[in-house]
């Protein structure tokens, strides 16, 4: 069960716990779907299924500045030539943000499905993005206009530039790597045996892909196969490459993280993550240090060189946010709530909004939190009469225009326990 964006707003306040040895950096409520490292090496910035980003201090390991503008998942983020930096969403908006400011300069909007990559030109003047739509855009940063390039058949999910800028990579889950010419005319078609869930370009120009199949292929700049590793046996949904390229970071949907040795085109060591999905990576400057974001919500560190975690054990159990409640019927019909929601305004912002509060308030009506019109026009307040009617007939039928998953509670016992459970825990 997920809650979505239908009950209520919230109130941002950002919870971090890092640990003294460094291991974790942790303030998401969500899966880390993105994390970019700045130039100087100084900062990171981290895009999360709870719709936030977050620019943290990695001399100070904490949290600099939230983010918040998407409506959606933040799937992209990218630091910018220029000291700006850009995000992208499920919502299908770019933001272009300069470090410290509340909201984003510049918003590009065109897409019509969710954006999953970006990439910046190596001379810092335009942004590629992917999307589920089909298609690329290459925009500019100077004032938002868009190239659009077509031809994929299915959700694009990856996007590079070339070296020289002269061209641009794109892979899709239709299993096709294209090569589109920046100066125009038609792209490079090359087909894989497998759909296509990420792209990296090395400095030289060669081209690496990782695949549903779990392998990671590796292509001349020309988009001739030169190599494969089996990096996995789960599909592989994240790439990333040393500043000095000679180690790929591959991570698969069971949260293990092979790390390939570029120049002999074989695995070098594996990382775990205990089991949880690994969304994204990236190295940090000193070519050795691998950061990992994980489905838990925590960035990880680890020695990319020797696959041993820095800092504590990264094996320690999440807190449940239920223990409290053992033995509550009510808690147990709502335990599959807490991946979107949280009870109390004290804990990091997850995909929905915060339930703290709930009872008396009106529908899309606190500040802090992005609701679809169709909500902020209706006229419910939210009480246990309203949410038994909510999970009694569904939220398609009760709350139309909601992002919330279509779900039912056919039980009235179930319904009452919950409800019961929501003026105890939500009124503390």
């Amino acid at each position: 069960m997920s809650w979505g964006a239908s009950l209520c707003g919230v109130v941002i306040v950002l919870a971090l716990h890092v640990t003294p040895a460094r291991a974790q950096l942790a303030g998401h409520g969500g899966p880390v779907r993105a994390i970019a490292m700045s130039r100087d090496g100084n900062s990171l910035l981290s895009g999360s299924f709870d719709t936030a980003a977050i620019r943290w201090s990695l001399k100070t390991e904490s949290a600099d500045q939230v983010l918040r503008f998407h409506s959606d998942a933040v799937n992209a983020v990218a630091f910018l030539k220029d000291g700006r930096m850009a995000t992208a969403g499920a919502d299908a908006r770019i933001g272009i943000w300069t470090p410290g400011r509340p909201q984003p300069d510049q918003i590009f909007e065109g897409h019509r499905g969710p954006i999953v990559a970006l990439g910046e030109s190596p001379d810092g003047t335009r942004l590629a993005s992917a999307s589920w739509d089909h298609t690329v855009r290459v925009w500019s940063l100077a004032d938002g206009k868009a190239q659009v390039l077509e031809g994929h058949a299915q959700n694009v999910n990856g996007v590079a530039f070339a070296p020289n800028g002269r061209s641009l990579v794109s892979v899709g889950y239709d299993r096709e790597l294209r090569i589109w010419p920046m100066s125009g005319g038609t792209p490079k078609l090359v087909v894989l045996p497998a759909p296509l869930n990420a792209v990296t370009v090395a400095p030289d120009g060669d081209i690496i892909t990782g695949g549903a199949d779990g392998k990671v292929r590796f292509l001349t700049p020309e988009g001739e196969q030169t190599g494969e590793v089996q990096a996995g046996v789960t599909p592989i949904i994240a790439l990333a490459i040393s500043p000095d390229a000679t180690l790929i970071a591959a991570a698969a949907i069971r949260g293990v993280v092979a790390v390939i040795d570029r120049k002999t085109r074989s695995i070098a060591r594996t990382l775990a993550d205990a089991g949880s999905p690994v969304w994204s990576a990236a190295f940090l400057i000193d070519n050795a240090t691998l950061l990992t974001g994980g489905g838990d919500g925590k960035i990880r560190r680890w020695n990319a060189r020797t696959g041993e975690p820095i800092g504590a054990s990264l094996q320690a159990a999440t807190r449940d946010p239920l223990a409290a409640f053992a033995g509550d019927h009510g808690a147990e019909v709502f335990r599959a709530c807490i991946a979107c929601h949280t009870l109390s305004e004290k804990e990091p912002q997850r995909a929905g909004p915060t339930l703290a509060g709930l009872y008396g308030r009106r529908i899309a009506t606190l500040p802090g939190y992005h609701f679809s019109d169709a909500l902020k026009g209706m006229d419910i307040v939210w009480t246990p009469e309203t949410v038994a009617r909510l999970f009694e007939v569904g939220p398609n039928a009760y709350t139309p225009g909601t992002k919330m998953p279509e779900q039912r509670i056919g039980s009235a016992e179930d319904r009452r326990a919950l409800t019961d459970f929501l003026a105890r825990a939500t009124s503390q």
